[in-house]
């Protein structure tokens, strides 16, 4: 089909895409226009090699504060994250072929949904941990279980959608996702990079980073 013979729900999840970018857009200007960190102490170290450190061995979670004592849930949520990656990938992939018709090589469906179920499956569990255990409880906010929900459920929707399930319910979720992606704490797409940037200046100039 072509681009003016597409379903009104192809037309919904893009115009809720184009919401999502715009604010993200307006997000990454009002970043852009703070500037670098003003940090006034004399220099002793180098910040590319801080910044450098910040987005890649900093990471690690032999590096993190409590990283390397929850292991299993900091692999969940990589897992979790590289599933989200993969469900926006094939909503691109699932509009192109609405748009010029193409066929999905048959290899893809199992292996994305094989994927997309192993993170749907980490997101259950990041959200029963937050509800089941207290400390986290005390930690948590309604946007917590929001954002957790809405992506799992939008990675669930991917993975059915490859198995060709209706559309509708498919284009629903994948807009209520990017609805929501610029307005709760999922925005952090974007904040994570700038954080770690700020992060990797101040400790790269103080000469903290790398150890």
């Amino acid at each position: 089909m072509d681009a003016c013979s597409m379903e009104w729900y192809h037309w919904m999840a893009l115009a809720a895409l184009l919401f999502c970018k715009v604010l993200f857009i307006m997000y990454f200007i009002q970043i852009i226009k703070q500037g670098a960190p003003n940090d006034l102490a004399k220099s002793s170290g180098r910040v590319a090699k801080g910044v450098r450190y910040s987005y890649t061995a900093a990471m690690l979670p032999q590096n993190k504060e409590s990283a390397s004592l929850h292991l299993p849930t900091f692999t969940a949520g990589l897992i979790f994250h590289g599933g989200i990656l993969i469900s926006i990938l094939s909503f691109v992939w699932f509009i192109l072929t609405a748009i010029f018709g193409w066929v999905t090589p048959e290899i893809v469906p199992p292996l994305c949904c094989l994927c997309l179920m192993g993170a749907a499956c980490c997101g259950v569990g990041i959200l029963c941990k937050r509800v089941f255990k207290r400390a986290l409880r005390a930690l948590s906010c309604a946007d917590d279980y929001l954002s957790t929900g809405i992506v799992t459920l939008f990675l669930l929707a991917t993975a059915g959608y490859f198995y060709h399930s209706h559309p509708f319910p498919y284009y629903a979720i994948a807009s209520l996702f990017f609805l929501w992606l610029p307005i709760g704490k999922t925005r952090h797409l974007l904040y994570f990079f700038a954080a770690r940037y700020q992060l990797g200046f101040f400790y790269g100039r103080r000469g903290t980073w790398p150890q």
